[in-house]
């Protein structure tokens, strides 16, 4: 994989947060996830790849651009897949609350689980932790062995939850167990990244959320030395149907997160409203500054990059 495909990602990434930036609060997440979508396809055009979507916006007759199985990028190139999610926070963003953000990733043809569109219960921590978490035990057994394993105590954990009402049980079986809980209200990517980013405030990421979302946060953790187990949750026997059309016949399989994302996997996000990980698109006259992370598996090499874009010079945007 070149490593200039990195610095690439984060051109992708970063448009399709200057291009939602604009719908920040203004209550139509539809709008700003369309505009996030146009602008990263766009950028994705210029690339010199031979790309592939296996997780976008959805099906072709669900999403205009950006659907499974789309064909990304100049044609020419490196075979690769495509994972991506251009507003992660969708409703984060319409409301302007913290921590939406755009992003992607890429690996070698073949390098991601094609993870249907359901929910998947996770688990994630960072590299201090990597080895000792085990989805199939009860929240108190493995924040114990995550505390254990980060020297310190459990009081001293932090656990991010998604705030739904499927996570009463969880949220209350983890405070019994003392550790801290932030809840957050949508998106859960950025903050399984940030449980592996030293100093994030974030420690582990547990409940159930979206299966290929699952998928984008195993490519930042391999990335990051970090760790999770997915498992995927069926709400009927349609989403059972549905996966074992995409080849996936073990419904009870527990899936590591080298088995989501494998090889030389790249992943860039930008933020789109400040959360635990990144700054968000802030403007000034004429521009504006963004926050992003970009990270290659291969080398564990991970950048935070800082850029001042003046519109004047980027009509598009």
């Amino acid at each position: 994989m070149d490593r200039n495909l990195a610095l690439e990602l984060v051109r992708v990434t970063e448009a399709a947060a200057l291009a939602c930036g604009r719908w920040v609060g203004k209550g139509d997440k539809i709008s700003a996830d369309r505009a996030a979508t146009e602008a990263m396809r766009r950028s994705l055009g210029s690339i010199e790849i031979n790309g592939t979507v296996v997780i976008g916006e959805g099906e072709m007759d669900e999403a205009p651009m950006l659907y499974i199985s789309e064909k990304v990028g100049s044609g020419h190139g490196p075979e690769v897949d495509i994972a991506v999610d251009p507003l992660e926070g969708t409703s984060i963003c319409a409301k302007g609350l913290s921590g939406s953000i755009a992003t992607i990733a890429l690996a070698p043809r073949g390098g991601f689980l094609h993870a249907p569109d359901m929910y998947m219960e996770k688990i994630a921590v960072g590299p201090s932790a990597r080895g000792v978490i085990d989805i199939n035990l009860p929240p108190d057994e493995n924040l114990q062995r995550v505390a254990e394993a980060k020297g310190c105590h459990i009081e001293d954990l932090t656990v991010v939850i998604l705030d739904r009402p499927r996570h009463d049980k969880l949220v209350s079986e983890i405070r019994k167990a003392g550790a801290r809980i932030h809840l957050i209200s949508d998106g859960d990517v950025a903050p399984a990244i940030a449980a592996a980013v030293e100093d994030s405030g974030i420690d582990l990421l547990m409940g159930v959320g979206g299966a290929p979302e699952g998928v984008l946060a195993a490519a930042a953790l391999q990335c990051l030395g970090g760790d999770m187990q997915g498992r995927l949750v069926f709400m009927s026997n349609e989403e059972r149907e549905r996966a074992d059309a995409m080849g996936i016949s073990d419904f009870d399989h527990v899936y590591r997160s080298d088995e989501m994302a494998r090889g030389d996997v790249v992943f860039a996000a930008t933020g789109v409203t400040s959360g635990d990980l990144l700054k968000g698109v802030r403007y000034f006259a004429g521009g504006a500054h963004t926050h992003s992370i970009v990270m290659r598996s291969k080398t564990r090499t991970v950048r935070f990059i800082e850029a001042r874009h003046h519109f004047a010079s980027k009509p598009n945007y």
